[in-house]
């Protein structure tokens, strides 16, 4: 993989100053078109050994573009904010909008690599983790983010004497450099670096994201080969091609048999006691705060997701649910239809950035599971977007679970019948109005069509960490003591 990285590659003066003069005039060009467009975003990832001019590139970059539309993205060690979250989690709260270029240093393969190097990830620890990289990778590229993924590649002595080079008499920087491997300051630990980087390159090198590895001993040849790397990538970007679906079988369609909707298996007349109701609200309530004031779930963090038929009294149950919580430490999130800030970046983004912290809880009223549910169902999303929407909602879940979260997914399910009743109380009740909109009624109208989406939702993405719970609602309050009841049972397994 670095052999042909290995041989001389040099550029004269003269040569350089006519790549830079052409590489800057189209660089331009073609990163305002990508602006104009607002089609996709870019992102260089930046990587190799200290010493090999990282931060070299990054200046260079910047003299070639416009800087109001680049920014860069750097990661050392995670902040006390970053440790109290999943660690892709800082990648997904700074994605750039589409029509932006993000220049990152300390990419998602940085700690990765690190561990492997110091001998903290076994091979198949570290084998999975390449496996989820290359599929995160691929979602990206799908969501309209072009990776360009490089690794500036110097012979260790060489990289040692230029790093050498740039210190004082003090052993202080004469000036700044990027320094990311500083804890592998001994030559066999810089070649079990190397050893890894190439397994990692060779492993997450795929047609839809490969890795560029750069001679990086000739700083002139190596600014333009980067420079030529981003105008090719911003000149596709602006031509519009569209990502091929089809590279990976993610999911496979809807089967066209019918499939027994999972409501007719719940018994839709269960109710509460009246008696008892009072009393045991109560007492889950109690429980529930106990369980998230102790000591132990510091360490974890506690993410609620409501789905639900409209009227299903989705709201009245996370009520229920947020008195017994520390209002410090809970937020309710409405989703809604995405913001045009939200539409400029991958789909999970607004998710991903309201992930709480360890030791909070984060409630969705209405969550990720819209894109197979309304999406589907409304066609605000393509076919084969939401049929791979199934894989990397597993993906983003799976991460929260491995990670310490607590997923607990509730659909409350009421019948036709009862959705109709509390669609009329909510019309002749002027406080309860504003819960009726038009598309309620729409919507009522695709019963079925919901229904089916459900399902298969259900069947998808009900897993060991992260598995539903169906919610037989016709009675609101049998319903709040259900959810109540399974958030705590789960917190206290």
């Amino acid at each position: 993989m670095f052999e042909s990285a290995r041989l001389p590659h040099v550029m004269t003066r003269e040569e350089f100053a006519a790549a830079e003069a052409r590489l800057r005039e189209r660089l331009l060009d073609a990163q305002f078109e990508v602006a104009e467009q607002k089609r996709a975003a870019i992102m260089v990832l930046i990587n190799g050994s200290d010493g090999a001019g990282k931060g070299e590139v990054v200046n260079r970059l910047y003299d070639w573009l416009d800087d109001h539309l680049v920014e860069t993205l750097s990661y050392g060690e995670p902040t006390d904010e970053e440790r109290a979250r999943p660690g892709a989690w800082r990648y997904w709260r700074d994605m750039p909008a589409k029509g932006r270029i993000g220049l990152v240093l300390g990419s998602w393969h940085h700690r990765l690599l690190r561990n492997r190097a110091l001998r903290r990830l076994d091979k198949n620890a570290y084998d999975n983790a390449l496996e989820e990289m290359i599929r995160s990778e691929e979602m990206l590229r799908l969501e309209g983010v072009h990776l360009i993924k490089i690794w500036l590649q110097m012979d260790d002595a060489e990289a040692q004497k230029r790093l050498a080079k740039l210190r004082e008499f003090d052993g202080a920087l004469r000036r700044p450099a990027v320094i990311e491997w500083a804890e592998f300051d001994a030559p066999k630990a810089r070649a079990r670096l190397i050893d890894a980087a190439l397994e990692m390159i060779e492993k997450t090198s795929t047609g839809g994201a490969p890795w560029a590895v750069v001679p990086a001993s000739d700083p002139r040849y190596r600014d333009a080969a980067v420079g030529d790397l981003l105008l090719q990538t911003l000149q596709q970007a602006a031509a519009g091609a569209e990502p091929s679906h089809r590279t990976r079988a993610i999911a496979a369609p809807a089967s066209a048999l019918p499939r027994p909707s999972l409501v007719s298996a719940l018994d839709l007349s269960r109710k509460h006691d009246p008696d008892a109701y009072a009393q045991e609200l109560r007492a889950l309530q109690r429980r529930l705060t106990e369980a998230t004031t102790a000591k132990g779930f510091r360490d974890s963090g506690l993410v609620l997701v409501f789905e639900g038929n409209d009227a299903a009294g989705k709201g009245g149950t996370i009520r229920r649910v947020r008195e017994a919580l520390d209002p410090r430490r809970f937020r309710v999130h409405g989703v809604a239809a995405p913001t045009d800030e939200e539409r400029a970046r991958p789909y999970l983004w607004r998710f991903w950035r309201n992930v709480p912290r360890r030791g909070d809880v984060a409630i969705f009223d209405r969550s990720w599971y819209g894109r197979v549910l309304v999406e589907r169902v409304e066609g605000f999303a393509a076919p084969e977007d939401w049929m791979r929407a199934y894989q990397e909602i597993n993906d983003f879940e799976r991460q929260l679970g491995e990670t310490g979260y607590l997923v607990v997914k509730f659909w409350l399910a009421i019948s036709q019948e009862e959705q109709l009743r509390r669609f009329q109380d909510r019309e002749e009740k002027p406080f309860k109005r504003y819960k009726l909109t038009p598309d309620d009624w729409r919507n009522r109208e695709k019963w079925s069509l919901y229904e089916a989406a459900m399902t298969e939702m259900i069947d998808r993405t009900s897993s060991r960490l992260a598995p539903w719970t169906m919610v037989e609602a016709n009675d609101k309050k049998y319903a709040r003591l259900k959810v109540l009841r399974t958030i705590v049972e789960r917190l206290e397994a």
